[in-house]
C-alpha cells in the first residue's frame, strides 16, 4: 500500500469544517491538521476529527501533501499561491479569485510549479448534474435560478462570484461555444454590493443561457432547466431530482416520455476524493485552473455589463 497522502484544510468555517470530515472519512488519507485565524473553532474540529489545530497556513510547509483553501476570497489568491509556491497541491474554494487579474496570475503559478490546482465548483460533482452528460447534447435555451436568504458568509464578493458562477461553470460545460454577447443587470439590496443579479448570455451557436442568481429572497431554489431539439430537462440542484421530457413519433403521431430520477449522492465527498486521486495520479482535474478561470472570466463581463447598465 502507498504511503497516506497527508492533507489539511485551510478554514474551517461552515464549509472548511465539512473538508475536514470528508478528509477524515478517505482511505489511505491523513488529515494533519486544520487551521483557522479563529483558535477556538480550529481546537473544536481538531478535537472532533482527531487531528490538529494550527494557527497559520505557514505552519503546514513541510507537513503535507495537499490543502482545501476555504477562506474569504479576498484570501484566496495570496494564500493558494504561497501553498502552491511551497509545492502544495491546492483544492481552493469557489470563486477562485476575487478577480481576473489574481486568476490568471493563481494558474500560471500552479502550472509553473507542476502543481495541481482545483477548483471547488461542487455541482459539477452533483449526481443530478452529472446524469445531463448522456442526455444534454446541444441545449438551445438554458434558464437558472439559485435563490437563496440573505447570510453575511459569502458577501465579502458580489452575488455574481458568490452564487451565479456556480451555474455559469455548469453551462460553460454543456455549451461547447464561445459566448459572443452579455446583457446584465444586478441590484444592492442588503450589502454594500450587487445582491441580485439577471444575466442573459448569447453564445456563437445561437444557444441563450438566462441566469438569475438572488442572496436575499425568502425561499431557497437552485434549478436550471435545459431545452433542445425534442428534449427538456429539469434538475434540482438541492433535492437530486431530474426530469427529462423527450418528444418520439409512435405511427406517426408525436408522443411525450417522461422519466424522472432521484439521484444520491454525496458531492462534497466525491469533489475532494476527485482532487485527492487527481493529487496521486498528478492528473488534470475535472475544474481545475484553466476552466474555473473560463467562469470568472464570464462572471467578470457580467459585472462590467451591470455597472454599465
Amino acid at each position: 500500500m502507498t504511503a497516506p497522502l497527508r492533507a489539511a484544510v485551510v478554514g474551517v468555517g461552515h464549509l472548511g469544517a465539512f473538508h475536514a470530515e470528508k478528509y477524515s472519512a478517505l482511505q489511505n488519507v491523513e488529515l494533519v491538521g486544520v487551521v483557522d485565524s479563529d483558535t477556538d473553532r480550529a481546537k473544536a474540529v481538531a478535537q472532533r476529527l482527531q487531528t490538529q489545530p494550527f494557527a497559520s497556513h505557514r505552519d503546514l510547509f513541510g507537513k503535507v501533501d495537499c490543502v482545501s483553501l476555504a477562506v474569504p476570497t479576498s484570501l484566496h489568491y495570496g494564500l493558494a499561491r504561497e501553498l502552491l509556491e511551497r509545492d502544495i497541491d491546492v483544492l481552493v474554494e469557489k470563486p477562485m479569485t476575487s478577480n481576473l487579474l489574481e486568476g490568471r496570475a493563481l494558474v500560471e503559478s500552479a502550472e509553473r510549479r507542476g502543481r495541481i490546482l482545483q477548483v471547488g465548483h461542487l455541482e459539477r460533482f452533483n449526481p443530478a448534474i452529472r446524469a445531463l452528460r448522456d442526455i444534454v447534447t446541444k441545449p438551445r435555451f438554458i434558464e437558472c435560478h439559485r435563490l437563496a436568504p440573505f447570510v453575511e458568509r459569502g458577501t465579502d464578493v458580489d452575488v455574481v462570484l458568490d452564487l451565479m458562477i456556480h451555474d455559469l461553470d455548469i453551462i460553460l460545460s454543456v455549451v461547447h461555444e464561445e459566448v459572443e454577447s452579455v446583457e446584465a443587470v444586478g441590484v444592492p439590496v442588503l450589502s454594500e454590493s450587487t445582491d441580485i443579479a439577471n444575466a442573459r448570455l448569447h453564445f456563437t451557436d445561437g444557444c441563450i443561457a438566462n441566469i438569475t442568481a438572488s442572496r436575499v429572497t425568502m425561499k431557497q431554489e437552485r434549478k436550471i432547466r435545459l431545452f433542445q431539439s425534442d428534449t427538456y430537462v429539469s434538475v434540482d440542484y438541492s433535492s437530486k431530482h431530474v426530469q427529462v421530457y423527450r418528444r418520439r413519433l409512435v405511427d406517426g403521431q408525436a408522443t411525450i416520455d417522461v422519466e424522472e430520477r432521484d439521484i444520491a449522492g454525496d458531492a462534497l465527498f466525491d469533489e475532494i476524493e476527485h482532487f485527492v486521486e487527481m493529487v496521486r495520479t498528478r492528473q488534470r482535474p475535472l475544474v481545475d485552473g484553466r476552466v474555473a478561470l473560463r467562469a470568472l472570466e464570464v462572471a467578470e463581463w457580467i459585472r462590467s455589463r451591470m455597472q454599465s447598465a
